[in-house]
């Protein structure tokens, strides 16, 4: 859970509260750094995280919004960074944090271990509201739990038997439409019609209990008949995009995000699916085969969600609205 500290003129003088996680794990040191220092592939590596956009960035700097799961509900902050690589040193701080927090800021440092291993420690440094003790301990709570989850999927992804960059990948379609940059907008929004007029979806549950935030359920169909359920959590951000992850995944990913953008282009609109992917190594063969790679596993990936994302939105030349 990253963070932002505001001007202190602005805030009343609350006690600074701090908690720390670490982990050893058995992994390079630059790797790990670089799962966490790469906050696009946050959704779909962190649990947590459902949708990240950028602000501002430069190669040692950035300032993004991001959406994370706190507590039960979806949170929303905005954030700044500062990277060292040579330190494998991460430092944040919240612009804008959800109250009761008044302020976040702390860092992610990467210690290589004599063995090879790896020491990750995650600090935090917050303040609440009044300094009420009940916040502190929701908000001390909210931060073991994903300060947990967080490490121990870094763990799960770079310690495995693969290299991460054979589990971890992204691509992207570009769809040009006859319709609108609205009409397509509204067409990926409204996915409660999706089992009318796609011809890989058989059911779909949409709730929006906070507006532009939606939960989806969906029975989906591959190419050679399997059927999968799919569970996702989706920002929405009215005609420029929608933001997703999966918080249920087929078997062959352990992680899986992505967003849908649209814009006008010179003879209609301009649709662009981005998935970012963590591939499940255990499922490989048990999917696949025995003797399946992962090359081929993300070959199988990138051809099933391509087909579904090119699919949904070339409908929308046919179903306007």
């Amino acid at each position: 859970m990253t963070s932002t500290i505001p001007s202190t003129s602005l805030v009343p003088r609350s006690r600074l509260h701090r908690a720390e996680h670490t982990l050893t794990v058995d992994a390079p040191a630059d790797v790990l750094y670089g799962l966490v220092a790469d906050v696009t592939r946050w959704p779909a590596v962190f649990e947590p995280t459902v949708h990240v956009s950028h602000l501002e960035r430069t190669a040692r700097a950035e300032r993004f919004e991001i959406w994370a799961e706190v507590n039960g509900r979806v949170a929303h902050w905005t954030s700044r960074r500062v990277l060292d690589p040579v330190r494998r040193y991460v430092s944040f701080r919240q612009d804008h944090s959800t109250p009761p927090v008044t302020t976040m800021s702390g860092g992610w440092h990467f210690r290589e271990l004599p063995d090879g291993a790896t020491e990750i420690v995650l600090r935090h440094r917050f303040a609440v509201q009044d300094d009420d003790p009940e916040a502190v301990a929701a908000v001390t709570a909210a931060l073991d739990r994903n300060g947990a989850r967080e490490l121990a999927a870094l763990a799960r992804v770079a310690a495995g038997p693969y290299p991460v960059e054979d589990l971890v990948f992204s691509f992207s379609d570009r769809v040009e439409l006859a319709g609108t940059a609205a009409e397509a907008y509204a067409f990926v929004d409204r996915a409660d019609r999706w089992p009318e007029l796609l011809p890989h979806v058989s059911r779909v549950k949409l709730t929006e209990d906070e507006p532009h935030v939606q939960e989806l359920e969906m029975d989906t169909v591959t190419a050679d008949g399997s059927r999968h359920t799919t569970r996702s959590l989706r920002i929405c951000r009215p005609e420029r995009w929608i933001g997703y992850k999966q918080t249920e995944t087929p078997d062959l990913m352990t992680g899986h995000s992505g967003v849908w953008r649209f814009e006008e282009g010179p003879s209609g609109a301009v649709a662009t699916a981005t998935h970012v992917v963590v591939l499940a190594p255990d499922a490989i063969a048990r999917v696949l085969g025995p003797d399946a790679t992962p090359a081929e596993a993300r070959a199988y990936v990138r051809d099933a969600l391509g087909r579904n994302s090119r699919t949904t939105l070339e409908r929308v030349a046919a179903v306007r609205g």
